[in-house]
C-alpha cells in the first residue's frame, strides 16, 4: 500500500514512518524539505499519485493563532482537493484532544478548523486526537513560568509518548476509515502540576510547581477534563516513569 505523511520528517511523522516502513508499505515522507508543499501545493500531485492512504501529522512554522488558522486552512485545502483528484482512500490527521473543549487557545480553534474541512471534504477520513505529547512537558514547564515559579492548575493532564501515537496513527491508517474520530492518551491520568512537579524533579530541575486555579493553558482557559478523555481512548503504554527511563538511556521506544 503506498501511504504518504505530511511531515513526515517531523518528530511523529518520523516515527510513523519508520513504523509502515517496517509493516512493508510504500511510504513517501513528504515535506517542504522534501519537495511537497501543501501550502503552495508544489509536489503533492506528484507525491499522492497512486497514494491509497494520506496521513497529515504537519505543523505550521508559527504557533500563533492567525499563522496557525491560515496554514490549516490553506495546507488542508490543498491536500484534500489533490487527495479528491488522486482518488485516495483514506485521509488520517493527527489532532488534540479537547480541542473543543479549550476556549481561548488560538491554536486549537486552528485545529478545529481544520477538523471542520476534513469533515466536509467528502474524502473518506480518521481523525486521531491525542492529547498532550510526554515529549512537551519541559515546554509547557517553560510557558507556565513566572518569576522562576512553575503556575499550573490541578486539572486532569493525561500525557502520552510519541512513540504511542505514532503506533496508533499507523496502525489506524491502515484500516478502514471511521469516518469520525479515535482518542489516544497516556496510561496515567493525574492533575497537571503534580505531574509537571514530578517531571522537573526527575531531571533536577530546582524551580517550584505552584497550583493554580487560575492558570491558563498558553492562553486557553481550562476546566477540570479539558483535556483528557471524556470517553473511550486508546491508551499507550509508556507512562512517565517509563519514559524518563527510555530518555535517560537514550534508548528508541519505536516498536
Amino acid at each position: 500500500m503506498k501511504i504518504v505523511v505530511i511531515g513526515g520528517t517531523g518528530l511523529t511523522g518520523s516515527k510513523t514512518v519508520a513504523i509502515l516502513r517496517q509493516g512493508g508499505h510504500e511510504v513517501v515522507a513528504a515535506s517542504p524539505s522534501r519537495g511537497v508543499n501543501t501550502v503552495t501545493g508544489e509536489g503533492l500531485k506528484e507525491a499522492l499519485s497512486g497514494a491509497q492512504v494520506v496521513i497529515d501529522v504537519s505543523n505550521p512554522p508559527s504557533n500563533d493563532a492567525n499563522a496557525a488558522l491560515e496554514f490549516f486552512e490553506t495546507s488542508s485545502r490543498n491536500l484534500l482537493a489533490a487527495e479528491s483528484a488522486a482518488r485516495v482512500r483514506h485521509h488520517v490527521v493527527l489532532s488534540i484532544v479537547g480541542v473543543d473543549r479549550v476556549p481561548g487557545q488560538g491554536y486549537f480553534r486552528a485545529k478545529v478548523a481544520q477538523e471542520k474541512l476534513i469533515e466536509a471534504s467528502g474524502v473518506p477520513y480518521t481523525i486521531v486526537r491525542s492529547t498532550q505529547f510526554l515529549e512537551f512537558i519541559g515546554g509547557i514547564a517553560d510557558a507556565s513560568t513566572h518569576a522562576g515559579v512553575v503556575r499550573l492548575s490541578a486539572n486532569l493532564f493525561q500525557p502520552v509518548a510519541v512513540d504511542d501515537v505514532a503506533a496508533a496513527v499507523a496502525e489506524v491508517s491502515v484500516a478502514d476509515p471511521h469516518n469520525g474520530i479515535v482518542e489516544i492518551a497516556g496510561p496515567e491520568r493525574a492533575p497537571f502540576n503534580e505531574i509537571v512537579a514530578r517531571y522537573l524533579e526527575s531531571i533536577g530541575d530546582p524551580r517550584k510547581v505552584v497550583e493554580d486555579s487560575e492558570a491558563r493553558y498558553f492562553g486557553g482557559q481550562l476546566a477540570e477534563k479539558s483535556l483528557v478523555p471524556l470517553g473511550e481512548a486508546r491508551l499507550g503504554h509508556i507512562d512517565l516513569h517509563e519514559w524518563l527511563r527510555r530518555s535517560r538511556n537514550g534508548a528508541s521506544s519505536t516498536r
